[in-house]
């Protein structure tokens, strides 16, 4: 049986100091709070379609720049392009924000306006402090 260090150096391993890399690509990383692996996965038997819905809101409104982040809102510019970036139908699509704003993970504040929750429910924002400067 073989030890780790020669499993291990079957590998070629790239850093930032050398290895391949393109230049000017870089992986991005965005922030989900434990609490939805932990907890709100198991309260809530989301579909595979709601999960990349809501993962996608998220990661506009929390994990990219957002002038509006500290009310928890962001903008969907397009449903069309959503849809084909997360390669859904339209009216797929449609049902999948109906469904999370009937679970209360989201809300729509104007057409194409979402208000997501930091911590997914009001429950959690309230434990966790998340106040939105008395958005609503």
């Amino acid at each position: 049986m073989d030890d780790i260090r020669s499993v291990l150096s079957k590998f070629k391993v790239s850093n930032s100091k050398g290895g391949p890399h393109q230049k000017g690509v870089d992986p991005s990383i965005s922030s989900i709070p434990d609490i939805f692996f932990d907890e709100v996965l198991l309260q809530y038997k989301l579909s595979r379609s709601e999960i990349l819905v809501l993962m996608y809101l998220y990661r506009q409104v929390w994990s990219k720049p957002n002038l509006n982040s500290k009310f928890g809102i962001g903008p969907l510019h397009s449903f069309d392009r959503m849809a084909q970036e997360l390669k859904l139908k339209n009216d797929e699509l449609v049902s999948i924000i109906h469904a999370l704003e009937r679970h209360q993970l989201i809300q729509t504040v104007r057409v194409g306006q979402y208000f997501v929750r930091k911590f997914f429910t009001e429950e959690f924002d309230m434990k966790y402090g998340q106040s939105y400067d008395e958005f609503f």
